[in-house]
């Protein structure tokens, strides 16, 4: 059965904008909200820096709904210590009652980095920060004790206690490399999530990801696969959310009538896709949301 969640941008907003949207979402019949983590826009200007920080929206997602899924779409292992990052979520799973899923990745945004002192490695770097960090997620959600000893990251005989209210609290990758990230994601991630691409696209990507899941021995049906797309029903609102980027994100925006629309979500599902992700930023068009949600007869 296909889930259908709202990845919602926590740039020029406020939080209790925010709070509002959630519970709204959640009222439409949605299964899953999460939020992005950036310090800036994710518009790559310098001088967009009206974002909201994540950790802390995670945790007032938790508390603002009661029955959603909720996740992040994805933390950055460039800034955001495995160990500490563990910690943090096992708080908003124990917030949320056992709601919680997280994501990470290599992270992109380079004017964050650049802006507030923080390292930014060239990408193989990253990856493999990524690679250690999601083992060192692995051992401190999953088990009691864990012990790691990497380049990057070490942990000795750590403990995260109290414990996750959850037992295997879903870890996500995200990113859609397929040599690196996807390698990844087949040996270590419970889900993978890709932005903005096309079924097609999808599609491929998700054979590789199989492929690297039979080279390292494990079953493709145990990682779950989602989509990140936009909604627009027409140019105006296309142009609205997504500006100078529209043209990049346009292959992964759901457009048309309602009819075009299942259908495209059709093709989704059929290129693997589990879960299909709106992905919803300020000025938030909840009215195109409850047109959608009516048109799945979600409530």
């Amino acid at each position: 059965m296909t889930v259908f969640g709202v990845h919602v941008g926590l740039q020029h907003t406020t939080a209790d904008e925010l709070r509002g949207v959630w519970r709204q979402i959640e009222d439409l019949g949605f299964g899953w909200i999460s939020v992005w983590d950036h310090f800036y826009g994710a518009t790559g200007r310098p001088d967009d820096a009206a974002c909201l920080e994540a950790v802390a929206m995670h945790a007032a997602l938790a508390c603002s709904t009661s029955k959603v899924r909720v996740g992040s779409l994805v933390y950055s292992i460039g800034y955001r210590h495995p160990a500490v990052l563990a910690k943090a979520i096992t708080a908003i799973d124990q917030l949320s009652g056992g709601r919680a899923d997280m994501g990470i990745g290599a992270g992109w945004a380079k004017v964050e980095y650049d802006a507030y002192g923080i390292p930014f490695p060239d990408p193989k770097v990253r990856l493999d920060q990524l690679e250690e960090g999601i083992q060192c997620l692995r051992g401190l959600l999953h088990d009691d004790v864990t012990t790691f000893e990497g380049t990057h990251f070490t942990l000795t005989e750590a403990r995260n206690e109290p414990r996750p209210v959850q037992s295997k609290l879903p870890i996500w990758i995200g990113g859609g490399g397929e040599k690196r990230t996807l390698k990844i994601a087949a040996r270590h991630a419970d889900g993978w999530n890709v932005p903005f691409i096309s079924p097609e696209a999808f599609a491929h990507k998700s054979a590789v990801l199989d492929q690297h899941c039979e080279s390292v021995g494990r079953d493709p049906k145990h990682i779950a696969r989602a989509i990140n797309v936009g909604l627009a029903y027409d140019e105006a609102s296309l142009q609205q959310q997504f500006g100078a980027i529209s043209d990049l994100v346009r292959p992964g925006v759901l457009s048309g009538s309602d009819d075009e629309i299942m259908q495209r979500i059709g093709d989704y599902v059929e290129a693997g896709a589990g879960q299909v992700n709106i992905a919803l930023r300020a000025p938030f068009n909840l009215e195109a949301i409850e047109r959608f949600s009516a048109a799945l007869k979600l409530s």
